[in-house]
């Protein structure tokens, strides 16, 4: 009796039948997975772990799936992890999604095609998930982003964003805007939470007008700035969701003839390289991108608990020219 003969009673493809009978995979509770179990059952189909063990060598090649390239940290965070996987004698390649939930399955299909030994995602979001099905025939873990379901190595966003913020409640700003990003992204959400907390901390009240959405490109930096900076009652600071966005931000002010931080200060997050050579060095939350590469690996490599672990890393404030009092003009 083979996988073949399961897979035909059931009604199914091989590849299921074959994902549902491996011990080593999360249980799925499917009607269709409940009835490939029924059948082997009653086939007295028996799986050979040293045939399955076989047709599954590895290929000592780990997939990263990304947004985009384009995208600085992405491109830190790939690197990273791609060190640390030569460090365990593996090699990493990486395929772009465009932060897209189609591209992204069309990614996941492509690695797979080219049998990784597992895959770390930093695409994940919270209004889309890749189906059960999709992508399960090998580890996945989550890198910078989470979704609650698969296990992730991120940083303490939430920390990060009351770090930024009170440093600019700390120097007298009470005007202080958020430009925070886009909704289906966890680290977004934990910034935005951390900037609430902080202003809440300090007893600065929450004015929602000062609060922008967006997504993490330099473009929507300056989209946010032109609607914040353009304001009678604008604000005295902004902190920006990445550094991308701070960039566009700071763009849109010397346009507007705004000096930072003299009539500005601005506070990005995760420290990419030039943002300390800009003509204004950028106040940032450095990001430990080195730290959370390694982790993603470990539970994807180390780890045989099937359940739910994320691993979070405290990232750190680092001060530059970009801020300073609402008096230091």
């Amino acid at each position: 009796m083979t996988l073949k003969d399961v897979a035909r009673a059931a009604g199914v493809s091989t590849s299921t039948a074959s994902r549902v009978l491996d011990e080593r995979l999360p249980r799925s509770q499917t009607a269709a997975a409940g009835r490939v179990r029924q059948v082997a059952t009653e086939l007295g189909y028996v799986r050979d772990p040293l045939a399955s063990a076989l047709r599954r060598a590895g290929t000592s090649t780990i997939g990263v799936v990304v947004p985009r390239l384009t995208d600085t940290v992405m491109a830190l965070l790939y690197e990273e992890i791609a060190d640390a996987a030569t460090a365990r004698g593996m090699f990493a390649v990486v395929a772009s999604t465009h932060d897209q939930p189609d591209r992204e399955r069309l990614a996941v299909q492509s690695l797979l095609r080219r049998r990784v030994d597992g895959i770390i995602r930093t695409t994940a979001r919270t209004d889309s998930r890749l189906d059960e099905a999709e992508g399960r025939s090998v580890r996945q873990v989550l890198a910078i982003r989470g979704d609650g379901v698969l296990s992730a190595a991120v940083g303490d966003d939430g920390l990060g964003g009351r770090l930024a913020t009170r440093h600019l409640v700390d120097l007298g700003h009470r005007r202080i805007a958020l430009v925070g990003g886009p909704d289906y992204a966890t680290s977004a959400a934990g910034r935005r939470q951390g900037y609430l907390d902080a202003l809440t901390d300090a007893g600065v009240g929450v004015d929602e007008s000062l609060m922008v959405g967006g997504g993490f490109a330099v473009e929507d930096g300056e989209a946010a700035g032109l609607t914040l900076l353009a304001r009678p009652d604008r604000p005295t600071a902004i902190f920006a969701v990445n550094d991308h966005v701070a960039i566009g931000v700071l763009s849109v002010a010397a346009r507007l003839g705004l000096s930072v931080p003299q009539d500005l200060s601005v506070v990005g997050y995760n420290d990419i390289p030039v943002v300390a050579k800009l003509p204004v060095p950028l106040t940032t939350v450095r990001v430990p991108f080195a730290q959370i590469a390694a982790g993603a690996l470990s539970l994807l490599l180390d780890s045989d608990d099937v359940g739910t672990r994320t691993l979070t890393y405290a990232p750190t404030l680092i001060p530059r020219g970009s801020t300073a009092s609402p008096s230091a003009g």
